[in-house]
């Protein structure tokens, strides 16, 4: 059977939350859904925008909105800073849509990663000089912790306003207006904005402010198609307030509200934009928007979605596919290297060696496995590998590697073993000396705040790190490439502070479904009853069924008809890129953690169950 953790763990009505009970008459499934993710009154599940936090309680806006309302009034040359991501994208589109609208001159630069890096630094304040000649600087999605670009700005008269909302615990940069809900005396009720939630309650409160002063202003929630992609795809956390405006986005596209661009986007991905749900922006958007970034200029993905004619959006939208294209070829290739290292240090180490590090020096790879060793389809997670179990982190670096994708490889590794990830590469391939810049893309674990541990060997090792940043998740790191094997060796010392259970997966469940459940009717209400994804996790279950029948397709997947008690029909199952050396073609049962899904196919619809993992509990002998 298989080690699974209920969410909630309430059997009868009695037992759940009153204010649910009444929702548990009528399906005690979803009641114990609801409430096995915190919610406990109706309310919370509300989705209307004037339940929206109020912009007021954000540090800073009020300055923010000020300056630019009067930068604005007074026709100065406005500079947008964003982000080389999906989340940069479309803030950076948000706020050149909506500051138009209200009559401002704007423009907007976005770095190229491989030419100056992150954020708002004095190379790409020179470059916003000489090309835009701006009074004004705002910046979306980053400048937190761009002491030195705000410096430079505020040098050569320019205004700046930051807007972020990355975390920090330094003193802010002493621009003219910071406005991020993670700075130190911020009340904003919640962290879990991401950049262009920011730049949206920003937006929200200029708009009403030069409505109430009759001036040219805007509906600012017209916007919430980007708004919505930019939330899911930078992984923000579905709080009430980002469930609210997820909602609302995700509604805009379905009924055809929404930027020319997105729909390219979805035509090029042959969807159709009436089905869209929530989880396309992350595996169907957010990846073609952010194939741009990595592997050219983010200005074509921020272009796209500021197309407002067919023919430019369906150019530029191509364009993005190709690069995504790109993307997976390259980040397919790193993978299989990647994960062919891991398995290398896994079968070197079995004797429990301590602290290896792997050099070959013909082939330029450095990697170690710290301790006792060791965007659809084509973006599903690696299949699983053997590991050793003490190991506590892998951090991998190549010299050849590509630093567009290393965030995506290491999220694949993080996945696959379960284990804090941190890929490398250099800034320059060309450059790979040992005091040449390299760069790092760390994803985590629950348990292991990866920003914080990188911190923690920042403050331990001042010399180590060149800059970083980040969230409890995901963070980015430079370091000179001679510092990778200490950078290693110190962030060991950190995991070793942790305790063991830390690092033992957790695989939860919304526990079992009765019969009725297993039906198209219930599948199709649980998709549309909540705004699923990080913070308020997709609906998954588990239960004991009969094996009818199975085929294993392509060689790696595995499809099942079973049968249920009280269901009086086969249920088809799918396992993709499944162990086959779990697999008996003798099982009798099975205990299945799984999805509801719905299967198309020539036009019909079926109930489907997506297979998360599988145990046999019986085989003939």
């Amino acid at each position: 059977m298989l080690n699974l953790t209920p969410r909630y763990t309430a059997t009868c009505n009695d037992e759940l939350p009153a204010a649910l009970q009444s929702l548990a008459a009528q399906s005690l499934t979803l009641a114990r859904l609801y409430a096995g993710r915190g919610i406990t009154a109706p309310n919370e599940l509300e989705t209307g925008l004037s339940g929206l936090l109020p912009a007021e309680h954000l540090h800073g806006v009020t300055e923010a909105v000020r300056l630019l309302d009067q930068a604005i009034d007074e026709g100065l040359r406005i500079l947008i800073v964003g982000d080389f991501d999906c989340d940069g994208a479309t803030s950076t589109a948000l706020m050149i849509r909506a500051l138009s609208a209200m009559g401002a001159v704007v423009d907007f630069i976005v770095p190229d990663r491989f030419k100056y890096g992150y954020g708002l630094t004095p190379e790409i304040v020179e470059l916003g000089i000489e090309t835009y000649h701006p009074d004004m600087i705002v910046t979306v999605d980053n400048g937190i912790s761009s002491h030195e670009g705000v410096a430079r700005a505020q040098a050569n008269g320019i205004i700046v306003i930051i807007t972020d909302h990355h975390l920090t615990t330094k003193t802010v940069p002493s621009a003219e207006a910071v406005v991020n809900p993670n700075q130190v005396d911020c009340s904003f009720a919640s962290k879990a904005l991401v950049g262009v939630g920011v730049a949206f309650y920003v937006l929200g409160r200029l708009a009403r402010l030069r409505r109430e002063a009759d001036k040219s202003t805007v509906q600012v929630s017209q916007y919430l198609d980007l708004v919505a992609l930019g939330t899911i795809a930078d992984v923000g956390v579905l709080d009430k307030n980002n469930r609210t405006l997820v909602h609302h986005g995700l509604a805009a596209i379905r009924q055809g509200r929404c930027s020319v661009g997105i729909l390219a986007l979805l035509e090029q991905a042959g969807r159709d934009p009436k089905q869209m749900q929530a989880q396309d922006f992350g595996f169907v958007l957010g990846p073609r928007i952010n194939a741009a970034g990595r592997m050219d200029n983010m200005r074509i993905g921020i272009e796209c979605l500021l197309a407002d004619d067919w023919s430019t959006a369906q150019r530029l939208a191509q364009e993005l596919e190709q690069l995504n294209r790109t993307r997976r070829q390259v980040e397919g290739e790193m993978r299989a290297q990647a994960d062919t290292i891991v398995q290398t240090l896994a079968d070197d180490n079995s004797d429990d060696e301590p602290d290896i590090t792997i050099s070959h020096d013909n082939d330029d790879i450095i990697c170690h496995d710290n301790v006792n060793t060791v965007d659809n389809a084509t973006d599903a997670p690696f299949n699983k590998q053997a590991k050793n179990d003490t190991s506590r982190s892998i951090i991998l670096y190549k010299d050849d590697w590509h630093q567009g994708v290393i965030g995506i490889v290491a999220g694949r590794l993080k996945e696959s073993h379960y284990r804090p990830s941190i890929v490398f590469a250099p800034a320059n391939t060309e450059r790979t000396g040992d005091d040449d810049p390299i760069k790092g893309s760390a994803r985590s674990i629950a348990g292991v705040h990866i920003r914080d541990a990188i911190e923690q060997v920042a403050e331990q090792y001042p010399n180590l790190i060149s800059h970083f940043g980040g969230h409890a998740m995901a963070a980015g790191l430079t370091l000179k490439r001679r510092n990778f094997d200490g950078f290693v060796s110190a962030f060991d010392e950190v995991m070793a502070q942790l305790d063991d259970e830390v690092f033992a997966e957790q695989k939860f469940t919304d526990g079992s479904l009765q019969g009725c459940d297993f039906s198209l009717g219930f599948a199709e209400h649980l998709a549309s009853a909540s705004i699923w994804g990080h913070g308020f996790a997709p609906p998954i279950f588990d239960g004991v069924f009969e094996v009818l029948s199975f085929k294993i397709l392509k060689d790696k997947h595995l499809k099942l008809s079973l049968r249920y008690p009280d269901v009086q029909y086969p249920i088809e199952a799918i396992y993709f890129n499944f162990d086959s050396e779990v697999w008996d073609y003798r099982a009798e049962q099975v205990h299945l953690l799984f999805q509801l899904d719905i299967n198309e196919w020539n036009g019909k619809q079926s109930l489907q169950l997506m297979v998360r993992d599988l145990a046999l509990v019986n085989s003939a002998s």
